[in-house]
């Protein structure tokens, strides 16, 4: 018994404008992430973001 699996790609419809937004809502999610665990009150979760930059080789101080 043979299976035989065909794929068909769809076509990219993503308008320049939808890129933008995606990019920007990433963009923004990031930066939140970063301050929001740089200035967290949290120790574990400020000194995790502390050594996570380090270990990339950003200065922080």
């Amino acid at each position: 018994m043979t299976v035989v699996r065909t794929t068909t790609a769809l076509p990219q419809t993503n308008t320049r404008a939808q890129r933008l937004t995606a990019t920007l809502l990433a963009c923004l999610l990031g930066l939140s992430l970063v301050f929001l665990a740089g200035f967290s009150h949290v120790e574990a979760l400020h000194n995790g973001a502390h050594d996570t930059r380090h270990s990339e080789g950003f200065p922080c101080h």
